[in-house]
């Protein structure tokens, strides 16, 4: 938990836009100094001015957080402008859909290496440097949010990859709280789980790298493409509202951090399936139209 923001140093990846944006700005607001991390350079600068034009103290950095010797680079910068910092915000994701036997092995490969390496670099280099402040200063307080999704705690269908990838930062986050607890008491951790949200991701496409070049979409991923961009922009949740919600949940040390918190309901039917040992439920129970349009879409294309 961090019991005052004000003074304190945040490293923000994905900080260009949604979220690490929003979570940028409560930053500022609240006094802190903020590095702020991401793979797109014009985004990253015009982010970069909105922020300073609060008032706020930033270091900017172009990284790919799915590189670990340019996540190492930017563990030392952050060490040398700001030293240890106080809230890792490991937050830097993409997306992609499809069928889950459709998706090409660069698919796989952009996608865990952001999502998933992205965090696991984040959480290797920068909590050794937390837990070395601690230990220099009982005064110190900390605190690591990794961005997830409530598709880290169901799996929808048509989007498996992005679900493998969720689960995986939402297991990696609890392990992580787990650990931290045997060490020390001032160093934390949460896990967001947003659900549909306006942000960019999307449009994460637009930086995905010539080292995993796309193929021709499928009609499965052309589908998803198209529900979830209607799905992410008709959300009434703003980036605002859940950049709130963090700063609140590590003031209160609150591990699990919803957006949408209604959709619970479809992860407690998992949950339940798993304990009674039944089949997966339908994940369109509260909403089947969506679930027979779907079906219906992908029908015909085979």
């Amino acid at each position: 938990m961090i019991s005052d923001f004000k003074g304190k140093t945040a490293v923000l990846t994905g900080a260009g836009s949604g979220f690490g944006l929003a979570c940028a700005k409560q930053g500022a607001i609240l006094g802190m100094r903020l590095v702020m991390v991401d793979v797109q350079e014009d985004a990253l600068q015009k982010a970069t001015q909105e922020i300073r034009s609060m008032g706020a103290e930033v270091l900017a950095v172009k990284v790919d957080v799915s590189s670990a010797s340019e996540m190492e680079q930017l563990a030392l910068q952050v060490m040398q402008q700001f030293g240890a910092p106080h809230f890792v915000f490991n937050n830097a994701g993409v997306g992609a859909g499809g069928l889950i036997w459709e998706n090409s092995l660069a698919d796989w490969q952009w996608l865990l290496g952001v999502n998933v390496m992205g965090v696991v670099h984040g959480v290797r280099l920068f909590t050794p440097l937390m837990l070395d402040a601690a230990k220099k200063d009982h005064t110190y307080q900390g605190h690591i949010v990794n961005t997830a999704s409530m598709a880290g705690l169901l799996t929808p269908p048509n989007m498996g990859i992005y679900n493998v990838s969720k689960h995986a930062v939402v297991a990696l986050t609890e392990t992580l709280y787990q650990d931290l607890q045997l060490i020390t008491e001032q160093i934390s951790a949460s896990v967001l789980c947003p659900y549909f949200v306006p942000t960019g991701i999307s449009q994460s496409h637009r930086n995905r790298p010539d080292s995993a070049p796309a193929e021709k979409p499928t009609q499965s991923q052309l589908i998803g493409q198209a529900m979830n961009d209607k799905a992410v922009g008709s959300g009434k949740v703003s980036a605002d509202d859940v950049a709130k919600m963090v700063f609140a949940a590590m003031k209160n040390n609150r591990f699990y951090i919803y957006s949408h918190p209604k959709a619970l309901g479809n992860v407690q039917q998992r949950m339940e399936a798993i304990v009674i040992g039944n089949n997966p439920p339908d994940p369109f129970a509260q909403r089947p139209e969506i679930g027979e349009q779907l079906k219906n879409a992908l029908r015909q294309t085979f």
